[in-house]
């Protein structure tokens, strides 16, 4: 169990995805965490996960909903982390083309677009990418982020079918190949932190991420929040 003075971190509950395995990872490296749609529980956490599988359309139509797209907008302007992972990523974009055009959280500038018959040998790929894919680093450091120690052409777990595109190249943390596409696997801007790989299912080296988000980055959210 998580030290009482540890930081809270709170995981949007907005039934996308298996938000237990994120709450676990959480607390294996010492963090207090809890699953919750309750928006004075996200105003009031040291740093806020977004996690998400399945339908984007859906998932912003529940969020709607819960009344959490302008909590979430709160939340990013506080300066405290807010983590987006594999759905929870493409909903921190402007919009996504996904069975139509949807708009998304808008808190990153770019699109959210499909795997368009990824080639191999060939061969065109199945889509959705399911399985362990390396991940690569571009022109920035990844020194102070959640990806700190990490080789470069760490496997991670990822399970997609669309990918993100920002439209500005320098918020890229890593890139990823499927097939003959390079796609952005992860990113950083300012205090908006995200993966379209699962870290909570990647074994050791996504444990490595949580650690560096709790010892890097929620420590720093906390003091930020008492102020």
């Amino acid at each position: 169990m998580a030290d009482a003075s540890a930081p809270q971190v709170a995981i949007v509950d907005y039934g996308m995805g298996n938000l237990f395995s994120v709450q676990q990872a959480l607390e294996h490296v010492g963090l207090r965490a809890h699953r919750t749609s309750s928006s004075s529980d996200l105003l009031g956490a040291d740093g806020v996960i977004l996690p998400g599988v399945g339908a984007f359309g859906d998932a912003m139509a529940t969020l709607r909903r819960l009344g959490l797209v302008e909590v979430l907008h709160e939340v990013a302007a506080s300066g405290r982390p807010l983590v987006g992972i594999c759905l929870g990523m493409q909903l921190l974009m402007t919009q996504s083309h996904e069975f139509g055009r949807h708009q998304g959280l808008g808190l990153i500038d770019g699109d959210v677009v499909r795997f368009e018959a990824p080639q191999e040998g060939g061969a065109t790929m199945k889509v959705p990418q399911v399985g362990w894919n390396r991940i690569t680093r571009r022109d920035r450091s990844w020194e102070q982020t959640w990806l700190e120690g990490l080789q470069d052409g760490t496997f991670l777990y990822f399970v997609h079918s669309f990918y993100v595109t920002p439209r500005d190249p320098s918020v890229v943390l890593s890139t990823s190949r499927y097939g003959h596409i390079e796609f952005c696997s992860s990113l950083q801007q300012g205090n908006l932190i995200a993966s379209q790989f699962h870290p909570e299912r990647s074994g050791p080296q996504g444990l490595r991420m949580y650690r560096n988000l709790a010892v890097r980055l929620m420590a720093s959210a906390r003091e930020v929040h008492r102020v």
